[in-house]
């Protein structure tokens, strides 16, 4: 099913509902890494959740996760992707995970509570790690999962601290591949899954800007599958499977739209990027429409 940008008639009540951009508010370091950082900075972001939280009738004492999901596990897909994806890591309840690019950290909560395990997050943009460790407090899970500020290029981690690992859209901030990929294997034990679910090049064509994680084209690091694949191998990782997920974007948008006519949410995708939402979104539909970009599924194993 192909779904066009102009079958959205409603598009900016269709974008309120859409949790479609990427997961991480991105990391990456030197002067690009400001760029991006500034992409993702809001101030007031734990404000406006608890605005959003009063006009839905909860509290910090009534929320629960899946209130929160349409804020804080906004990669496409969402939850069930997010589930998807953690059950092809191998989890057992004693292990620790790193969650790379954790943003306001939904996934690394979802995971610490269903594998009852622990979950450290890290994210460039300091708005999102503090306001996520205050929502895992608010979910009772600020034992299970700790959110910190830093570069994945630089890991604050000593070498084989975790278990398992995995990013939400993360790599398309991040343009050399291989230091990435290089820094994650370092903190992983031998064995180890790591997972990843970026968006992709899968096309050709120039896209169109500002997108959900790149304001210009000076902060969109897209690569395509085999670059990834060509990058985890050399930093030492067997790749396991890989599948593109176009139609699981295509399909999520469809039930955004058919959702937009009749609800209009709160919490969102608007709570994150403000007025800059209805064009990021809409250039990103476009792109995955026409075939440009996609998100893709790897799943990697630490020799």
């Amino acid at each position: 099913m192909i779904v066009e940008p102009t079958e959205f008639e409603n598009v900016d009540s269709w974008l309120r509902l859409s949790a479609s951009c990427h997961q991480g508010a991105m990391i990456m370091e030197a002067a690009p890494g400001s760029q991006v950082a500034d992409h993702y900075a809001r101030g007031t972001l734990l404000a406006d959740i608890r605005d959003g939280l009063a006009a839905m009738g909860k509290t910090e004492s009534t929320v629960t996760a899946e209130d929160l999901s349409p804020v804080d596990e906004f990669h496409i897909g969402g939850r069930a992707v997010t589930e998807e994806l953690a059950g092809q890591l191998a989890l057992i309840t004693q292990d620790r995970v790193l969650d790379i690019g954790c943003g306001l950290g939904g996934p690394a909560r979802q995971i610490a509570a269903r594998y009852d395990c622990q979950v450290n997050g890290v994210d460039l943009t300091r708005d999102y790690v503090e306001a996520g460790n205050v929502l895992s407090t608010w979910l009772h899970l600020d034992e299970r999962v700790s959110l910190q500020q830093g570069d994945a290029l630089a890991l604050p981690f000593a070498d084989g601290s975790f278990t398992a690992a995995y990013m939400l859209h993360v790599g398309m901030n991040i343009a050399d591949k291989g230091a990435l990929f290089s820094e994650v294997a370092r903190v992983l034990r031998a064995g180890a899954h790591f997972g990843v679910f970026d968006v992709m090049r899968t096309g050709t064509g120039e896209l169109s800007y500002p997108l959900p994680w790149a304001s210009t084209a000076d902060t969109n690091a897209l690569a395509a599958p085999e670059q990834y694949r060509a990058a985890l191998s050399a930093a030492g990782f067997e790749i396991l499977s890989e599948r593109e997920r176009r139609d699981v974007a295509l399909d999520h948008f469809a039930r955004q739209r058919a959702q937009a006519a009749t609800e209009q949410a709160v919490l969102g995708i608007q709570t994150l990027m403000g007025a800059r939402r209805p064009q990021m979104v809409r250039n990103m539909v476009e792109s995955i429409s026409a075939g440009q970009i996609a998100p893709v599924e790897i799943i990697a194993r630490r020799r």
